[in-house]
């Protein structure tokens, strides 16, 4: 969106990719694709287009070697997450891009193989909340409070036991009576975000410019990483706690 540019800034990390939380591209275990080659003219199922999966994919069949007309022949269908499982196992895809409830279903299941994720990167943060720069101007103790108040409840599920975690999500879900299944809880792993309470880094953006640039969406040198992002308002980057304080400043240990 900053590319086209849209008047947004992004604040803060709220998802990302690490050994326990991640987003993995599934086949069916007697299928023959075992690498990148093998997905020419292959379809893959993933959530939405332009977004992170097709990123991710793209990104992934660049770095194994396939030309642009190679990539451009793998045929990415957009299918709901919980369609996802169904559509590979009936044949209707021939990969599946999974997370979170739904990979960890379709595992328990069986049948299923993995043939990467998006950890390929490693540990790595892929989205970031943002606000419009005419609100951030015209609201800046607000953008703070909140950017603050995010970066601290990020930083709590960063080094709090995961069954306190757990518990806590399920009385929000409990209390704010939704008709959800606090159950569904139980699925959470961890928070995702590789940086103490979301900081932002510049090469989580670099990424992202190299990508648009290689497609020739974006000409080379018209953005830089800092122009999409500031840090300025979190309090593990401004100086307010110590990196890797907890979600109050005081030392992990403290505070967990």
């Amino acid at each position: 969106m900053k590319s086209a540019g849209s008047p947004i800034t992004a604040v803060v990390d709220y998802y990302g990719a690490d050994s326990k939380t991640y987003n993995g591209f599934y086949v069916l275990d007697g299928s023959p694709i075992r690498s990148a080659r093998d997905l020419i003219g292959k379809k893959v199922g993933i959530n939405t287009l332009g977004a992170h999966s097709e990123f991710v994919i793209r990104e992934w069949l660049a770095r194994e070697g396939l030309s642009k007309d190679e990539i451009a022949s793998v045929q990415l269908l957009v299918v709901p997450p919980i369609n996802t499982e169904t559509a590979l196992r009936q044949g209707q895809i021939d990969v599946g891009a999974f997370n979170n409830i739904f990979r960890d279903k379709a595992l328990e299941t069986g049948g299923l193989r993995e043939l990467f994720t998006d950890a390929v990167f490693g540990d790595f943060s892929y989205g970031s909340l943002v606000l419009r720069d005419d609100f951030i101007a015209k609201n800046p103790e607000a953008v703070k409070d909140f950017v603050q108040g995010t970066a601290r409840a990020v930083r709590w599920t960063q080094v709090t036991p995961r069954d306190e975690v757990v518990a806590r999500f399920k009385d929000i879900i409990g209390k704010r009576g939704r008709g959800e299944d606090p159950a569904l809880a139980d699925y959470w792993q961890s928070s995702s975000i590789p940086t103490a309470g979301g900081v932002i880094k510049p090469e989580e953006f670099q990424l992202w410019i190299d990508w648009l640039v290689r497609n020739g969406e974006l000409e080379k040198g018209k953005l830089t990483p800092e122009d999409v992002f500031t840090n300025d308002d979190n309090p593990y980057a401004n100086g307010t706690y110590p990196p890797e304080s907890g979600p109050d400043g005081a030392p992990v240990e403290a505070a967990s």
